[in-house]
C-alpha cells in the first residue's frame, strides 16, 4: 500500500510541474476547494538551465534559461516577466537557510504552514499554490468514481485480501508525502554552471524522518 501511495503521489506530481501556467495564470487563482482537477498534456516550462559569474563583480549574474514548450518569444514581455520570476526565486533560495525551504498545508499541522522567511517571497507563495493543487489532482485521481480511482482502489482492496484475507480492514487514507530533491548533474566550465540533469523523490512522512535520522548519524546533510 505505500508503494501504491507513493506512485499516486509521485504521478500527481510530475503532472502538477507540467500544468501550462494558462491553466493556473495567477497562484491566487485556484480551483476553488472540492473542484475536479485532471491532468493535462505534455508541458515544459520556462526553466533556469545555467548561471555564470563575474569575479571581478561577484553580484553580477548572467542567466541561461529554456524557453521549454512554453511558445514565448525571447524578446517579447511574457518571457520577460517569467524570467525575472524565476531569477527571483534563484535569488530566494540563497537567501533562505535550506531548512527554510519548504510548506506544508496538512490539515494537521496549521500551525505549521510556511516558514515566515519564504512566506514573504513569491517563490513560497508559488509552492504552496503548488501543494494546493498537488492535493486536489491526488484526490482527482483517486476518486472512486472515475475509472482511474476505481482502479486505484481494487489494487488497494485486492491488496489486502491477499494479505489479510478480508477488505473489511480500517485503511488510513492520509499519507504525509514530502517531495524532495534527490539529485542533479551539473557541469561547470568558464566560471559558469549549468544543471544538465535533475531529479525530485517522493517519500512517506515515516521514510523521510528515517531518511533524516540515518543522514544526521552518518554526518551528511
Amino acid at each position: 500500500m505505500k508503494k501504491l501511495t507513493s506512485l499516486i503521489v509521485l504521478v500527481s506530481f510530475v503532472f502538477t510541474c507540467i500544468v501550462p501556467p494558462q491553466v493556473y495564470a495567477q497562484a491566487l487563482n485556484l480551483p476553488a476547494p472540492g473542484t475536479m482537477v485532471m491532468a493535462t498534456p505534455d508541458y515544459v516550462p520556462v526553466m533556469i538551465k545555467g548561471v555564470k559569474v563575474h569575479p571581478e563583480n561577484p553580484l553580477l549574474f548572467d542567466f541561461i534559461l529554456d524557453t521549454g514548450k512554453s511558445g514565448l518569444k525571447i524578446d517579447g514581455p511574457e518571457f520577460k516577466a517569467e524570467s525575472q520570476k524565476l531569477i527571483k526565486y534563484f535569488l530566494a533560495s540563497l537567501t533562505i537557510k535550506e531548512d527554510d525551504l519548504w510548506v506544508n498545508l496538512s490539515p494537521y499541522e496549521k500551525d505549521r504552514m510556511i516558514p515566515e522567511a519564504l512566506g514573504k517571497t513569491e517563490m513560497g507563495r508559488d509552492m504552496l499554490a503548488q501543494d494546493y493543487i498537488l492535493k486536489q489532482l491526488t484526490a482527482s485521481m483517486i476518486y472512486p468514481e472515475k475509472d482511474l480511482g476505481k482502479a486505484f482502489w481494487n489494487r488497494v482492496y485486492t491488496k489486502a485480501q491477499e494479505q489479510f484475507g478480508t477488505t473489511d480492514i480500517p485503511i488510513d487514507t492520509f499519507n504525509k508525502v514530502w517531495i524532495v530533491a534527490d539529485k542533479a548533474k551539473v557541469f561547470e566550465q568558464n566560471n559558469g554552471a549549468y544543471v544538465v540533469g535533475s531529479h525530485l523523490k517522493v517519500m512517506l512522512e515515516s521514510d523521510y524522518q528515517a531518511a533524516q535520522v540515518a543522514g544526521e548519524r552518518s554526518g551528511c546533510v
